[in-house]
């Protein structure tokens, strides 16, 4: 009876997953086998394969405008990934080599970021960016995605470097390393699996955010994919198989990203998680 208990308590707990898992590819399924069809045929019957397979749809939707769209997010994404990396790697390797007054309270006070909405922010982030000029351009969007992903992608780095072992630090002190020679020859090349984790964090949310992007962003030129989408339909408002062409493109990115950093993503979750 045990044996039993245990296999069905198997079979439920990965039957749960799974049945989650085909409620979000199902849309996603639809939404590839459709970018290849004309718009009649979506109507005509959803889930049927194309009668005639359209590339002509990914070209257009490129041509019409997702091509300066993906552009700008692929330069914020980057942007944002270098910029948090950095202050994250250089933030946490001063809290964990280093002792000084206040080391506690600027942890508390980066940590204690999480507990903050992005949206009770808007009001004075707008009237911050106004003062510095810096409203309608792309510097403001990496600063923001930046300073809403640092406490998180901190939180994890800071876990992962408190368990390297304070050996190699002294031995490259003995040797003459600098604090950034040891950051990037001792810390950096061992801790890969958490600097790939805080780059797709970052990259999913800076690729898909929505908020910031719709209100500090008023140049069509400048807009990035989720905001051009946006326009993007109601240029296509008759054209469904075209807009789920643009939208099968803007998702491409971030899916093939996330299958060839997965093995890092995992590994980075595991050993520097949040220990208590």
């Amino acid at each position: 009876m045990k044996i039993k208990r245990d296999t069905f308590s198997r079979l439920l707990f990965g039957l749960i997953p799974f049945c989650f898992f085909i409620l979000i590819l199902l849309p996603v399924v639809w939404m590839v086998l459709s970018s290849f069809k004309e718009t009649s045929e979506i109507f005509a019957n959803l889930w049927a394969l194309p009668e005639q397979w359209r590339f002509e749809n990914y070209i257009e939707a490129w041509n019409t405008g997702i091509s300066k769209y993906f552009l700008n997010s692929l330069i914020v994404t980057v942007a944002t990934c270098l910029l948090n990396v950095t202050v994250c790697g250089l933030f946490a390797f001063a809290l964990v080599v280093y002792e000084f007054k206040g080391k506690k309270m600027f942890h508390a006070l980066v940590v204690g970021g999480l507990m903050f909405s992005p949206i009770v922010s808007l009001i004075p982030l707008y009237q911050e960016l106004q003062a510095l000029h810096l409203y309608d351009t792309r510097i403001a969007l990496v600063l923001i995605y930046t300073a809403f992903q640092m406490p998180l992608c901190f939180m994890l780095t800071y876990n992962y470097f408190k368990d390297i072992d304070r050996a190699y630090v002294e031995a490259a002190q003995i040797d003459g390393c600098t604090s950034l020679q040891i950051l990037t020859h001792v810390f950096m090349p061992v801790s890969k699996p958490i600097i790939m984790t805080t780059v797709v964090l970052t990259a999913f949310y800076s690729w898909n955010e929505f908020t910031f992007a719709l209100i500090f962003l008023q140049n069509e030129l400048k807009l990035t994919v989720p905001i051009g989408l946006l326009a993007f339909q109601g240029e296509m408002h008759a054209e469904w198989s075209v807009l789920l062409a643009g939208l099968t493109i803007s998702a491409i990115p971030i899916i093939i990203f996330f299958i060839f950093t997965q093995k890092y993503f995992i590994a980075g979750l595991s050993a520097g998680g949040v220990k208590g």
